[in-house]
Parts: structure tokens; C-alpha cells; sequence
């Protein structure tokens, strides 16, 4: 083989190379987008959201978990992660952040999106991040069933819970809300996605049920790409879904 030859092979075996790693590198938005609710909530609390992702071409899968463990409430989310057709943004708000957490690792989970919502560790349990004396609970209104099950007060949901949205909204949020097992709620985190995943997170600053420092704090360590919504509730899927939608698309890598 003559110089000349080696030469040009070499040059075109490079050429394919360099070809091949940019079409790895523009790899398809995501088009699944699965959902997972929070603590004292359900998953029509996703309505707002679903509507304007469906509208924009997604694929989205609302999991209803029953927040008996968390066990329970991860096995509810594969089982929804393992209907999709391919790669997955998987969003959490609230307690789902908890749940998304162990969820994440599956391998069609390709990004992470954090909605007012715990982001532990490896080891640590809602209990260990909510308990934390540096980061006070904003209100004194969760009670406790005679069986174990964490319940936010009907009386004080819209404004612990809900507060920038319609009183009607707020009273059949309360009333539909599904209790939390004390369980669920001290089960540490077996996997940590968030460290090896692309993240989002949302803070909204007037969230009167997560500490918005402790949300800071968690995502911060997490390296997250992070959104603060001013004056927005803990629930800022309902009051801003633009902006939310907005964020899932970044996930999507739109």
C-alpha cells in the first residue's frame, strides 16, 4: 500500500468517526414524559400540564401511586416507565421527587425534572431531608391517622397547599388527596440518578409545604439546572403550566 493510499484511508476512517459522533451527539428529543404525584395530592393535579404537553406532541403517562411505601410507590412508576417506547423524562413533585429518585435509575430515564420535590440521597428518607432543624417545616398542619398515614388538614390545604389556586380547586384537591404511610415516609433512597443524570428543579418561592431552602439546598448539591418562580405555591404545575411545560421540554432536549 502506497503512503498515499494509508493516507486517505486514514482521513476517511477519521471522517466516519467524526460523523458518527455527531449524529450520536443529536440524538432525538424524548417524546415520553411520565408524571408522578406528591403526597396529599393525586394525579388530576397533572391536568393543566398534560393537556398542553399532549397538544405539543408527547406521549405522557400520569402514574396514580399509593403511597402505602415507597416500594410500592417505585414498582407503580416502572410499571408506567416500562409502557413507554423509548426514552423517558421522568417528572416528580412533592413527595414523587422521593419516588422519581429510586425510579430514575431505570435505563429508558433519560432526564430528571424536580417540581417542588425532595431530592435525597443515597440513605436519606423524606424523614431525614423534612426533619433537618436548619430547614423549619412551613406549617404545623399535617396530621397523623389513627393507622399511620400522613393527611394534609382539608381545612388549611389551599393555604398550605394551593394557594394561588380557585377555592373549588383547592376544597376537591383536599378532599381527593391520598394519605402518605409513615412507611413511605422514613424508607431511604437505594439509588441517586440525579448524580449521573441531566436534572431540572423548580423552586417556588411562596411554597408553604416544602422549605424553599431545603428545596434549594437539595438541588444545589445536586448540580441542577434550577427555575425559581416568585410567589408561586407548592403546587406550581397548577398555577404556572407554561412554565413548567417550558422546563419538561428542556428535559426533552427540545
Amino acid at each position: 500500500m502506497s503512503v498515499a493510499t494509508h493516507t486517505f484511508r486514514a482521513i476517511a476512517l477519521a471522517a466516519g468517526l467524526s460523523l458518527g459522533s455527531s449524529v450520536a451527539m443529536a440524538a432525538e428529543p424524548i417524546h415520553n414524559v411520565v408524571l408522578v404525584h406528591g403526597a396529599f395530592a393525586d394525579g388530576s393535579g397533572w391536568r393543566p400540564v398534560y393537556d398542553l404537553l399532549v397538544q405539543k406532541g408527547y406521549h405522557v403517562s400520569i402514574v396514580q401511586e399509593p403511597e402505602t411505601s415507597l416500594e410500592a410507590d417505585v414498582a407503580a412508576t416502572r410499571r408506567v416507565i416500562d409502557q413507554q417506547d423509548g426514552p423517558v423524562v421522568l417528572v416528580g413533585h412533592s413527595w414523587g421527587g422521593q419516588v422519581i429518585t429510586d425510579a430514575g435509575d431505570d435505563p429508558k430515564v433519560k432526564s430528571l425534572v424536580y417540581l417542588a420535590a425532595l431530592m435525597p440521597d443515597v440513605g436519606e428518607s423524606t424523614e431525614t431531608l423534612e426533619t433537618k432543624p436548619q430547614f423549619p417545616a412551613p406549617n404545623n398542619d399535617v396530621k397523623l391517622t389513627a393507622d399511620g398515614f400522613f393527611y394534609m388538614d382539608p381545612a388549611k390545604y389551599q393555604a398550605n397547599f394551593a394557594a394561588d389556586s380557585p377555592a373549588d380547586l383547592a376544597t376537591f384537591m383536599a378532599q381527593s388527596q391520598v394519605f402518605l404511610s409513615q412507611k413511605a415516609f422514613r424508607t431511604p433512597a437505594k439509588a441517586a440518578p440525579w448524580k449521573t443524570k441531566p436534572t431540572w428543579a423548580v423552586v417556588p418561592t411562596a411554597d408553604k409545604t416544602i422549605n424553599p431552602d431545603l428545596e434549594r439546598w437539595m438541588y444545589k448539591r445536586a448540580k441542577a439546572k434550577v427555575t425559581e418562580v416568585p410567589g408561586s405555591s407548592h403546587t406550581v404545575f397548577l398555577s404556572h403550566p407554561d412554565l413548567v411545560v417550558s422546563i419538561i421540554e428542556q428535559a426533552a432536549g427540545k
